[in-house]
C-alpha cells in the first residue's frame, strides 16, 4: 500500500481515520467497526464490500 495514499484516505462513512492491517489486508474504520478490503493494493472503499467486526475483535 502507498504511504501517501493510506494518509488521505478516511472512513466514507464517518471521514475518521483508518487503520492498516498489513496481514489482513484492510482498513479498519474503529468509530464504525468496519474493515475494508484491499484487492490487488487497492482499497474498496465501499460500505456493502466492507466486514463488520465482531464484538471480541481487537482494533
Amino acid at each position: 500500500m502507498d504511504k501517501r495514499l493510506l494518509e488521505i484516505l478516511v472512513c466514507p462513512l464517518c471521514k475518521g481515520p483508518l487503520v492498516y492491517r498489513r496481514k489482513e489486508q484492510e482498513l479498519v474504520c474503529k468509530a464504525d467497526r468496519l474493515a475494508y478490503p484491499i484487492r490487488d493494493d487497492i482499497p474498496v472503499m465501499l460500505e456493502e464490500e466492507a466486514r463488520r467486526l465482531a464484538e471480541d475483535e481487537e482494533v
